[in-house]
């Protein structure tokens, strides 16, 4: 375990001072990601909004505290589970990240991280993170809410927090999607849809 938390550290590290691509011209502190490296569950979103570009923390604004009352609302402590994103570094005026910022970050830090935390659970945050981590067939709108297996992982695509705040009906949708991830942190018997 102290090995992981000091591999983790390293990959934080690194995502401070990174210069790898030109995310890091305008951002004010990277966002390795925050959790414990036994985490069962990690979180994986687009990128850093303002909030998190200015503390360093993934999920800190109006999107974090839903995800933290989803978390709350199947008894999981946010604490207990791995939080990051695709980019560590927010795009400047919230723009989508480009493709090589995308393939550049995950393969140097968010691969690494899935490996070291080797989560039980993989659950992609919103089409940009859900199309990076499955596949560009799979969208949130599609898939939330359903189990899916890749490379022997689980994974369960929701829409990202912050869809709910531009569109209130979302709401009730999230709520209940994130019930299955209590029944797959439960060990129940859930069908998942292979993907390859």
């Amino acid at each position: 375990m102290k090995s992981m938390s000091r591999e983790l550290d390293r990959i934080s590290s690194e995502v401070r001072i990174c210069t790898k691509c030109d995310l890091y011209k305008e951002r004010k502190i990277a966002v390795p990601g925050e959790g414990p490296a036994d985490a069962r569950v990690m979180f994986i979103g687009e990128g850093p909004g303002a909030q998190e570009d200015l503390t360093g923390r993934p999920f800190v604004g109006s999107a974090g505290k839903l995800l933290t009352e989803l978390l709350g609302s199947i008894g999981v402590d946010r604490s207990s589970v791995f939080i990051t994103n695709i980019v560590k570094c927010r795009p400047p005026n919230n723009r989508p990240p480009r493709k090589t910022e995308i393939e550049t970050c995950v393969s140097l830090y968010l691969q690494p991280q899935i490996r070291i935390i080797n989560p039980r659970v993989i659950v992609p945050l919103g089409t940009p993170a859900i199309k990076t981590l499955m596949g560009d067939d799979y969208s949130a709108t599609s898939v939330h809410g359903q189990a899916f297996r890749k490379d022997g992982r689980l994974f369960l695509p929701l829409f990202h927090p912050a869809a709910a705040l531009y569109d209130v009906r979302l709401r009730n949708t999230m709520f209940k999607d994130v019930k299955m991830l209590r029944e797959l942190l439960d060990g129940r018997e859930v069908t998942a849809q292979s993907i390859s």
